[in-house]
């Protein structure tokens, strides 16, 4: 089963310093059909204007794992980190037992466009942890960026699941192994894709349930998010 969400399907808020889409509920957002897939509970597509960005806030329970698409995040938390996360670069917070954070745009002049998850943990009141990292040498491939551990050079989350990166030209083609009793959750951040002949555009999502394999083939230059999850 491949459901395809078009971009323009998806709840959108313009807040001025913040234009932002929801592809699950969240916030003022709740539609009963249209909670959580699998383990992922949000998936947030922002862009923060110049010298904007979110004040100081709580996390508890959730494993968020933030990617940059264009421009600099800056991030502070409770635990002592204070960093900017670039285009190119994966960011895991784990919430575990509380953690407080901001999350600020790091320039004055130009926008940042960030992707940001929250994907449910097997464990609750962990230590709250922190860290990134640059994940270069994505064309032509499937480049894993997180996982539970199982997966090497990648972040780690605590939940089966696993991310990967990729940027494919025209005509290239990458093929994901799964299980028919997972779930795969696509979003193509740049250009088109045929997913097992089935097209994504920018800004598409599609939700898989019971695909052993995924085949992602790009029509022209195009970059997208591949999420391996667990199933109900």
């Amino acid at each position: 089963m491949i459901q395809i969400i078009p971009s323009a399907g998806r709840f959108h808020n313009d807040f001025g310093w913040l234009s932002t889409h929801w592809h699950f509920s969240f916030d003022s957002y709740y539609d009963p059909d249209n909670v959580q897939w699998g383990p992922l509970r949000v998936f947030n597509d922002d862009v923060v204007q110049a010298g904007k960005g979110f004040p100081t806030h709580a996390h508890r329970d959730m494993e968020i794992v933030t990617v940059v698409l264009e421009g600099a995040l800056e991030h502070a938390d409770s635990i002592g980190t204070r960093e900017v996360l670039r285009a190119g670069e994966v960011q895991v917070m784990s919430a575990g037992s509380g953690i407080r954070h901001s999350e600020y745009n790091a320039s004055q002049s130009d926008p940042v466009h960030f992707l940001q998850l929250w994907v449910m943990p097997r464990t609750r009141g962990l230590t709250p942890r922190w860290e990134q990292r640059a994940f270069p040498g994505r064309q032509g491939k499937l480049l894993p960026v997180v996982s539970s551990g199982n997966l090497p050079d990648t972040l780690t989350i605590d939940q089966d699941a696993s991310i990967y990166l990729s940027s494919l030209g025209a005509g290239e083609e990458v093929t994901h192994p799964s299980e028919a009793a997972r779930k795969g959750y696509l979003f193509v951040t740049k250009g088109k894709v045929e997913l097992n002949g089935t097209t994504v555009s920018e800004g598409d999502q599609a939700r898989t349930e019971g695909e052993a394999t995924l085949n992602i083939k790009a029509s022209g230059d195009a970059e997208f998010i591949l999420l391996d999850l667990p199933g109900e």
